[in-house]
């Protein structure tokens, strides 16, 4: 027989308040003040309101040294947000080849698409991304999977304007 399963406990105005400001730090790449927190207890794969995680965070948002960090103290380079994305999808997105070599490093999915279908690649290629493009496919990207709208990297380029990696994945893909 199964237990049911048992209400979050409500946090308290100072436990919101504290963790706002860890994703605060982790926003601002605060790698000092989070490897501090990561070693008195502070759970690494915590999220916010949104879902994202503080490795989701910190690779969004440019901060090399704070990735390392968490990834150091057994961040999930596979957690996704509400939305279904990783934190190689929004590096990508973002155009941060550095990062993305970092979780690709630590183990992330080249390929681990959001619910939609769009995988790292899509989003590097939408945004004409093309060493990163590069990068991925190198790295096992498949640059003929397709979304959930039938929309392989190439066509998804293609709709967004992105010349140069749609040029770059006709090559690959013929």
């Amino acid at each position: 027989m199964t237990k049911p399963a048992q209400p979050k406990p409500e946090l308290d105005d100072a436990a919101l308040a504290f963790a706002e400001q860890v994703f605060e730090s982790t926003r601002k790449g605060d790698a000092t003040r989070l490897a501090d927190l990561l070693g008195r207890g502070l759970p690494a794969n915590i999220r916010n309101h949104n879902g994202d995680s503080l490795l989701m965070l910190a690779a969004y948002h440019g901060h090399l040294d704070a990735a390392r960090v968490l990834l150091a103290h057994g961040a999930d380079p596979q957690l996704r947000n509400d939305k279904g994305q990783t934190p190689l999808a929004g590096a990508a997105f973002k155009g941060d080849l550095a990062m993305v070599k970092l979780l690709l490093e630590h183990d992330a999915d080249v390929e681990g698409a959001s619910p939609d279908g769009k995988t790292a690649l899509m989003m590097a290629a939408m945004f004409n991304r093309t060493e990163i493009v590069e990068y991925l496919i190198a790295h096992g990207a498949n640059p003929h999977a397709a979304d959930g709208n039938g929309a392989t990297p190439a066509t998804a380029a293609a709709m967004m304007g992105a010349t140069d990696t749609h040029a770059l994945l006709s090559r690959i893909t013929r």
